[in-house]
C-alpha cells in the first residue's frame, strides 16, 4: 500500500527513519561482502583502500529520507531513473520529481542531491554482475527504497546506456517476499496467454535465484508515453476484463472454494492481534448470507492508482504479485476505490465506510446484483484484513498495519447490521 501523502508529521518522520534503516539493509543485500560502501549510514571502511568503484549512486532526496538511489555515472541515466521510477501521486509530487530531473539533466544536481554512495569490490559478487550475466546486457541500476511494510523488497530499475528503461527487477529476500516474487512470475506467465482487453501487462525477461534470493526481471511498460484521462467506465471495463480472463464460476458462498480457502487463511491468523475478531466477523457474515449466489473470477489483487498508468490505447498495469483466481467478482473495483480514498483522506475508517456504501455502484459493471453488493464488499474487507495479518504488516511498521484502528471496527459494525 502506498503511504498516504496527508499522514501526520510523526508518521512521516517514522517513515523516514525506517527508510534510512532499510537503505543499509538493501546495500548489504545487493553488494555483499567482500564489497563495501562509502557514504552510506553505518559505513566503516576499516582502513581499506577504495580502488575502483563498481557502483556509484546519488541519493534522492538525501540520506535522512532516502527514496531512490540513481546511477551517478551519467546525467542521462540518472535523469531517466528519476523520471520513470514511479507515478507521482499529486501535483506537488510531480513538480518535485520534475525539478530533480531538470537538475540532473543540466548538471546542477549538486544543489539538490548532496549525498552520494559508492560501492567497491569485485563486480562478480554484486547484483550488477549477476544481471549482466543473465541478461547479456550492460545495464545501470536505480534502486527504490520503499516504505515500511512486510512485503517490502528491493525493486530495481534497469536502464540502458542511452537512458531507456529496459526492465524492472524484484528480489524476494525472505519467506513472504520470495513467495510473492514467485507468485508474480507465475501470474505474468499465465497472463501472457490470456486476452485482457485494454490492459497491457509486463512480460517475464528473467526468473531465477541469486545468493538464495528469488529474482524476477520483467519488461518495462511505456509509462513515459503521453497520458490520457481515465474515466470510471474505462477503469471498470478493464477490471472486468481481468476478472473474466481465466473464466468464471458461480455458486453459494458457503459451498464455494473461495469460502473454504478464506476460512483456512483466517484459521492461520487466528492467534494474531485482531485475528479472532476478524474470524468471528467472517463466521457471522457466512451465517447470515452463506446461501447467497455469487459469481467468481480473477483479480489483480492490488489495483491502485500507483500501480497503473493510462494511455490512449491501453491501461498499463503492473505489480501482479497478488493476482488470484476464484474470488467474488468486483474485488479490484472495491480495492481501487478504497486505496484511492485512503490516499487522500487521513481518516482511513471513513474511507472504508464510504467504499462499502458505494459498493452497489462500483459493482454494477460486474453484474453483481444490488442484494449481493454489500456482501461482496464485506468479503473483500475480510480478505484484505486476512492478508494484512498473514503478512504481519503491523509488526513491520506499516502505517495501516493495525486493523483495529481503521478497518476492523467498520467491518464488525457492518456485519452486525447486515440484513
Amino acid at each position: 500500500m502506498s503511504p498516504v501523502a496527508t499522514a501526520p508529521a510523526h508518521l512521516r518522520a517514522r517513515d523516514a527513519q525506517l527508510r534510512a534503516a532499510y537503505l543499509r539493509e538493501v546495500l548489504d543485500l545487493l553488494y555483499p561482502a567482500p564489497c563495501f560502501t562509502d557514504g552510506a549510514p553505518g559505513d566503516d571502511t576499516d582502513g581499506r583502500v577504495a580502488g575502483t568503484a563498481v557502483a556509484d549512486y546519488l541519493v534522492v532526496p538525501d540520506l535522512r529520507r532516502p527514496r531512490l538511489l540513481v546511477p551517478a555515472r551519467s546525467r542521462r541515466i540518472a535523469a531517466a531513473a528519476v523520471r520513470r521510477y514511479a507515478e507521482p501521486q499529486g501535483r506537488i509530487a510531480k513538480l518535485k520529481r520534475d525539478a530533480v530531473v531538470t537538475a540532473l539533466r543540466s548538471g546542477a544536481s549538486g544543489l539538490l542531491l548532496r549525498d552520494r554512495i559508492r560501492v567497491y569490490g569485485p563486480d562478480a559478487e554484486t547484483i550488477d554482475g549477476y544481471l549482466h550475466r543473465v541478461l547479456g546486457a550492460d545495464v545501470a541500476l536505480s534502486i527504490h527504497i520503499g516504505p515500511a511494510r512486510a512485503n517490502r523488497k528491493p525493486v530495481l530499475q534497469l536502464i540502458a546506456r542511452d537512458g531507456r528503461t529496459v526492465g524492472f527487477g524484484k528480489m524476494g529476500t525472505g519467506p513472504l517476499t520470495r513467495r510473492l516474487v514467485r507468485a508474480e512470475t507465475s501470474a505474468l506467465e499465465a497472463l501472457s496467454h490470456a486476452v485482457v482487453d485494454d490492459v497491457t501487462i509486463p512480460s517475464v525477461l528473467h526468473s531465477g535465484q541469486w545468493r538464495g534470493h528469488q529474482v524476477l526481471v520483467q519488461s518495462a511498460l511505456p509509462v513515459w508515453q503521453p497520458r490520457a484521462p481515465l474515466s470510471a467506465e474505462r477503469l471498470a471495463a478493464a477490471q472486468r476484463a481481468v476478472a473474466l480472463c481465466c473464466g468464471t464460476s458461480k455458486g453459494w458462498l458457503s459451498t464455494s472454494p473461495y469460502w473454504s480457502e478464506l476460512r483456512e487463511r483466517l484459521a492461520g491468523v487466528a492467534d494474531r492481534p485482531d485475528g479472532a475478531a476478524l474470524a468471528a466477523a467472517a463466521r457471522d457474515l457466512a451465517a447470515r448470507a452463506g446461501d447467497t449466489d455469487l459469481r467468481y473470477g480473477a483479480w489483480h489483487g492490488d489495483w491502485a492508482p500507483w500501480n497503473m498508468a493510462t494511455l490512449a490505447g491501453s491501461l498499463l498495469v503492473w505489480d501482479w504479485e497478488r493476482f488470484t483466481l476464484g474470488v467474488p467478482m468486483g474485488f479490484d473495483a472495491l480495492h481501487y476505490e478504497l486505496q484511492r480514498r485512503i490516499q487522500t483522506d487521513p481518516d482511513a475508517a471513513a474511507a472504508v465506510e464510504r467504499t462499502v456504501t458505494r459498493a452497489p455502484r462500483l459493482l454494477a459493471p460486474f453484474e453483481v446484483p444490488r442484494a449481493a453488493a454489500e456482501l461482496t464488499a464485506l468479503l473483500y474487507l475480510i480478505d484484505l484484513a486476512a492478508r494484512y495479518l498473514a503478512d504481519r504488516q503491523a509488526e513491520a511498521g506499516a502505517r495501516l498495519g493495525v486493523l483495529g484502528t481503521w478497518l476492523l471496527p467498520v467491518l464488525v459494525r457492518r456485519v452486525e447490521a447486515f440484513r
